[in-house]
């Protein structure tokens, strides 16, 4: 039987020190893909922001609540793509009330920005609300000399 695809799934403490480590995994799962080394630095910096965000807003910063992140690298031979969900255990939020931070009133606020750069760094990105509660982030990055699907 042949696997589809690669991957690894972390399941952390709402604890920033544990940004560092999945970082890392993350830049591993990028490597096995192929990105070169500025599309490393972007996908880096949209899995940062989107764990701290899960952490810090999802979670409300209880280091009991958890917060899941899968790194999928596929197909399994020759991956062209890596897809990346975090998952939080909060309230959840309605994305469409998300303010925009290029609006004039926004743009010396010091936050709101994350929704925003893991949109400009990633090919896709999807927020929803999932059934057993908090939000998921599902971001994707695609090489750009893959074959179309």
């Amino acid at each position: 039987m042949t696997r589809a695809s690669h991957s690894v799934r972390l399941d952390i403490g709402s604890a920033f020190d544990m940004l560092d480590f999945v970082e890392v995994v993350g830049g591993h799962m990028s490597r096995l893909v192929g990105f070169d080394d500025d599309t490393l630095h972007w996908i880096s910096i949209a899995v940062r922001e989107s764990v701290a965000n899960a952490m810090k807003h999802g979670n409300k910063g209880d280091e009991a609540k958890r917060v899941a992140v899968e790194f999928i690298a596929s197909p399994a031979e020759q991956p062209t793509e890596l897809v990346i969900l975090v998952r939080d255990q909060g309230e959840g939020f309605d994305p469409e009330e998300v303010a925009d931070p290029l609006a004039p009133e926004n743009l010396l606020k010091s936050s709101g920005r994350g929704i925003f750069l893991i949109r400009s760094f990633m090919d896709d990105l999807t927020l929803r609300r999932v059934p057993e509660g908090g939000m998921e982030v599902r971001m994707v990055k695609r090489r750009p000399d893959a074959p179309a699907s």
